[in-house]
Order: C-alpha cells, then sequence, then structure tokens
C-alpha cells in the first residue's frame, strides 16, 4: 500500500462528492427540459406556484426542485415569505451558464447528454459484456441536440480562429470557394461559416437521419440554405459530389469506426493546394494518470457515449474520445498525408486543430 493510497474514509468522501454532483448534473437536466431556469431567468425571483403555472408543470415538484437548487447553491432565496410564498432567484453569472446558448459558458447541454445516459445504461452493460455498442440513434434526441447546442457557440468562433490561419483564410475568403464540412451532425459549423463568409458555399455530411433534418432546418433558419447542403453520406460518398477546396472535420474523426477511410476519401476529394482539417479534443498527448479535469471529463464521454457508439458498426478501430495527437497521425499516414500540424489556435474550449499536410 503507498502512502499516497486515500484511506477508505477519503474515498468514501470523494464517492459522496461525487454522488452529489450526479445529482446536481440530474437536477439541472430537469431545470433545463422543463423550461424552469429560463422562467427564472425571465422573470425573476418566483415562488413554487409562480413557476409551475408558467411552464406547465406541477407545483407540488417545482417546489421541490426549488428547494434542492437552493440546498445546492445554484439558486438563491429572497428574505421573507413562508414554504408557499418563498421566492427563489436564478443569479446572473448562473443563468448565462444554463440558459444562454450563445455564451462560451453555456454548458446546459452537458446535463441533456448524461441525462440521455440513463435509459440506456442497460444497453451499455451488454455492450461492456460482449464488446458490442451503442449508438448516436439509441441515446436519442438528447444526447444528439445537447452535443449540438454544447457546441454551437464555440462553432461560431470559428471564424474569428481561422482568420489567424493564412491557409485556411485565403480559401475561406476566395469567391466561389467550396468546402466539405464531415461529420456535421446539426450543422452548426457549416453555418457559422456561411454566414461569415457570404460567398462560401458548404456542403455537409452526416450519416445519422434525424441530424441531417435538424441541420437543414437549421440552415433555412438562418437563411443560408442556398449556398449549405446537407447529405447522408459517409466519408466514401464523398467522391460523388465533386471536388472541393477544403475539407473539415469539426469533433468527429474519434467516433467514427473507420477513420483512415474517411480520411483518405477527405483527401481525396479536395483539390492538391486544400487544407484538411480536423478539430478534436486537446487531450494530453500522452496518458498520465491521475489525469486533470479534461482527461476525466473527456474519458466520461468516451465511457458512456463515443466508444460505444464507434463501437456499433463494424468493423470499427475503436478510438473513443481519448484521440491523442500521435493516434490522428497514424490514421492520417495510412490515409496517404505525409504528416500533421497542430495549428496555432489556443484557448478554443476544449479543442485542438490539426492540418493534415501531403
Amino acid at each position: 500500500m503507498s502512502a499516497d493510497d486515500p484511506t477508505a474514509e477519503e474515498f468514501a468522501e470523494r464517492m459522496l462528492a461525487s454522488a452529489l454532483g450526479f445529482a446536481d448534473i440530474l437536477a439541472a437536466h430537469l431545470g433545463d427540459r422543463l423550461g424552469w431556469y429560463r422562467s427564472l431567468a425571465a422573470h425573476g425571483p418566483t415562488t413554487a406556484d409562480e413557476l409551475a403555472e408558467r411552464t406547465g408543470t406541477d407545483r407540488r415538484y417545482a417546489r421541490e426542485w426549488l428547494e434542492q437548487q437552493a440546498v445546492t447553491g445554484v439558486l438563491q432565496v429572497e428574505p421573507g415569505g413562508d414554504d408557499d410564498g418563498r421566492r427563489f432567484r436564478l443569479p446572473a453569472g448562473a443563468a448565462e451558464v444554463l440558459t444562454d446558448d450563445a455564451s462560451l459558458n453555456y454548458l446546459a447541454p452537458v446535463a441533456r447528454m448524461f441525462g440521455a445516459v440513463g435509459p440506456a445504461l442497460p444497453d451499455l452493460l451488454d455492450a461492456y459484456r460482449t464488446g458490442g455498442g451503442v449508438s448516436w440513434a439509441d441515446f436519442g434526441a438528447d444526447a444528439r441536440e445537447g452535443q449540438a447546442d454544447l457546441n454551437r457557440p464555440w462553432f461560431r468562433e470559428l471564424p474569428k480562429a481561422f482568420a489567424e490561419v493564412d491557409d485556411i483564410q485565403s480559401v475561406l475568403t476566395r469567391p466561389g470557394a467550396r468546402i466539405a464540412d464531415i461529420g456535421t451532425g446539426a450543422g452548426w459549423s457549416s453555418i457559422a461559416l456561411a454566414q461569415a463568409y457570404p460567398e462560401l458555399r458548404v456542403d455537409g455530411f452526416d450519416i445519422d437521419d434525424p441530424s441531417i433534418e435538424l441541420a437543414r432546418a437549421n440552415a433555412q433558419d438562418a437563411g443560408v440554405s442556398d449556398r449549405v447542403r446537407f447529405h447522408n453520406a459517409d466519408g466514401d460518398g464523398l467522391s460523388n459530389f465533386g471536388r472541393f477546396d477544403a475539407a473539415f472535420a469539426f469533433e468527429c474523426i474519434h467516433d467514427m469506426p473507420r477513420p483512415v477511410e474517411v480520411l483518405a476519401a477527405m483527401r481525396l476529394a479536395v483539390r492538391d493546394d486544400g487544407p484538411v482539417i480536423v478539430m478534436d479534443e486537446a487531450v494530453a498527448e500522452t496518458f498520465t494518470a491521475p489525469g486533470d479535469d479534461l482527461e476525466r471529463i473527456m474519458y466520461a464521454y468516451s465511457l458512456f457515449v463515443c466508444l460505444p457508439d464507434s463501437l456499433s458498426h463494424r468493423p470499427s478501430v475503436g478510438t473513443g474520445t481519448v484521440m491523442r495527437p500521435e493516434t490522428l497521425r497514424g490514421y492520417a499516414r495510412e490515409a496517404g498525408f505525409a504528416d500533421l500540424e497542430i495549428l496555432p489556435i489556443e484557448d478554443f474550449a476544449f479543442f485542438r486543430f490539426y492540418s493534415l499536410t501531403r
């Protein structure tokens, strides 16, 4: 036994803290999906009766949730009032994190994503026993939309990030340029680039039908559907859409069962002088235990979502969320690229940008 090993009491305290954090996530899932946080943000200090009336929910459950949120420190309680008249307030900082979908601090979708894991736990247990998988389709709308909403504020920052990289900026600003967005999901990356570059044409690709439908609706609402098209196609299908001036894969290569085939298709689909860019998780270059909070959250995503999804398709390399630079470098070389370089784009959430070189 090492001198650094925790005692039973110390580890019990850690487990209790984890249980409290998990309870906070589940409670945040309720507040997000029932519209309670948004109602509090919009109307200010609120009683349980008022919250229930505004949101079409049950008063008794609303009161219990409000009290729990106050006890756990999310909400503040206004002075005065008995049990029925007590007013609860959502502070501005918490309101931004929980309701402002344009903020880079927006994290309510995290609760939505982990909430989606609960119903899938029996299937996950079976997959862990048998080596099978659980796909995005099995996790449902909460996971799909939660992932999209979590990334959306950062995708709005892509034009600002790319403005500092000449090879990318020169393509995006070229009149009539056409790019491919691989694994586009709900389409927010394609939409953000099209909005920033008025002459840019974007083709987004995904294999999830509900995501494609959502992306098309989002593009229509954003007023860019004349220049942004979405297709249900995997990497192999790129050859059916002509040649592109650049190709991007935003936070999706680690999910793909056959990343080498996708990267090879991207290489062939892009003109010889066009950039091929991968944005993926900014995990540590090597495995180290214990790891930092970024490593912990990425392994959490991997355990419950990304690795099971990847293994739901066969054959699969089973990358998982924690795709380190050397792993991607190996995939790139196998796909016919000479190497990769890490782009000087920093402080971009949990992400790292790679340019695959020929």
